[in-house]
């Protein structure tokens, strides 16, 4: 059941582009400061930080461009 509302909350992000931009970019930095500085020796440290960056990468470019149609007429 919690998957499920991360889902919702997730799609429900996508839709509101200024929040999606907001929230995208404040995932990106930190995931790539923690990329570029190396710091951290924790080889589980490096993946988290992609999955974020990757997400924050994401939810940026949607808050952009927007979200695609679902159908196209």
């Amino acid at each position: 059941m919690t998957l499920r509302r991360a889902r919702g909350w997730l799609l429900r992000l996508v839709r509101q582009r200024a929040w999606s931009a907001a929230i995208g970019a404040a995932l990106v930095l930190p995931a790539a400061w923690v990329e570029l500085t190396g710091r951290f020796a924790a080889w589980w440290v490096d993946g988290l930080a992609l999955v974020v960056g990757a997400t924050g990468i994401a939810l940026l470019w949607t808050g952009i461009v927007g979200a695609p149609a679902d159908w196209v007429d």
